[in-house]
């Protein structure tokens, strides 16, 4: 065999595998460049009909937000809100069902049980009355029980309220709740990371908690046992550094053990709207207008400019005066009222303090 080598050109001295039956083959693990392409070629067009098919999904998804006035906001937009966007995981696509200012507007979550005792009930609703008479958005997650009082609440003092649904801002849930779904999208916003359509999922819930509280300032925490849903959007507040607090209750029903032993571990005790507004005071502090913040000056705020000593004024007069209405008039009487620029009267109406009057 050696010598017969030997004797071959030396352009065929070329060494090839051989199959089982002798007979020479390519060697193993090299495909012809020819089927490489083929297989190239393959995925691409693979890749091109998933792509198309996500364009037209999503054109499709943004055709029936506009027919029911849902707006998806994308992180990084001006419209996106700055407290979501500076948590660890926002969402990166927001969609909202009503009015951007109620995102705008200072706001606190109210959360706890589904299956709230009446006492619960009152309390949600009288706290979530009280802070949206003060300009303060209430959000929570529409469901039954504390949620929905919350959110009835702030609605029946005509002020903002926010909407977390774990399903798209156009699906009622629970059922019963649709009523108060469009009650709080005219009034305020419904939000959600999910898309229009996405229907409930037990796992939506959870990851939702995060955007409620990563919307507030402050997370209350009103009648939550110890394997309430509640804990998790205190613990949501808490990674975000939100301020956390929680309404004592009735300690023979066990209702109450986890809002007990978050008070416990720290959070501060709520009786009325009050705490909470005083726990928050110093970050409204940072809002624009406010002590210490650029163009604080009593003569250019339009709403002390319009208030004259000694007189009083119910919001409409203040709307009247001021040319604020809406969430950017509560939202200003609120930041005025914690400064110490105008004072609260029996009635819901307003006067211009002593410090309003000397403009310090």
């Amino acid at each position: 065999m050696l010598a017969e080598l030997l004797r071959m050109p030396r352009s065929r001295r070329i060494l090839r595998p051989r199959r089982a039956d002798g007979r020479e083959g390519r060697q193993q693990g090299l495909p012809h460049p020819d089927e490489l392409l083929a297989r190239v070629n393959a995925s691409a067009a693979v890749l091109q009909d998933e792509l198309d098919q996500a364009t037209r999904r999503a054109v499709r998804l943004l055709h029936r937000a506009g027919r029911q006035e849902v707006e998806p906001l994308a992180i990084g937009a001006p419209d996106y809100p700055a407290p979501l966007a500076a948590i660890p995981d926002p969402p990166p696509v927001l969609w909202r069902r009503g009015r951007q200012a109620a995102l705008a507007a200072p706001t606190v979550a109210i959360v706890g049980s589904r299956s709230g005792s009446p006492y619960a009930r009152e309390v949600a609703g009288r706290l979530g009355s009280d802070l949206a008479g003060c300009g303060v958005a209430v959000a929570s997650g529409l469901a039954r029980g504390v949620d929905a009082a919350a959110h009835r609440g702030a609605l029946a003092a005509g002020g903002p309220t926010i909407a977390v649904l774990g399903c798209g801002v156009d699906v009622a849930y629970p059922p019963e709740h649709g009523p108060l779904l469009a009650a709080v999208s005219n009034a305020g916003a419904a939000v959600s990371e999910l898309p229009p359509g996405a229907p409930p999922r037990p796992f939506h819930f959870p990851r939702r908690n995060r955007i409620i509280s990563g919307l507030s300032l402050a997370v209350v925490v009103v009648e939550a046992s110890e394997r309430s849903g509640s804990l998790i959007t205190a613990r949501c507040a808490a990674e975000q550094g939100r301020e956390v607090m929680a309404v004592p209750g009735n300690v023979l029903t066990g209702r109450c053990r986890g809002s007990h032993a978050l008070i416990k571990d720290g959070a501060k005790v709520v009786e009325a709207a009050d705490d909470i507004l005083d726990e928050i005071r110093p970050q409204l502090g940072a809002r624009p207008g406010s002590p210490g913040h650029p163009g604080a000056a009593d003569e250019a705020d339009p709403l002390l400019r319009g208030m004259d000593a000694g007189e009083s004024y119910d919001m409409d007069a203040l709307a009247a005066v001021s040319g604020l209405d809406g969430a950017e008039l509560s939202s200003r009487v609120l930041e005025l009222e914690i400064e110490g620029r105008i004072t609260r009267l029996d009635g819901g109406r307003f006067s211009r303090s002593r410090r309003g009057e000397r403009g310090e």
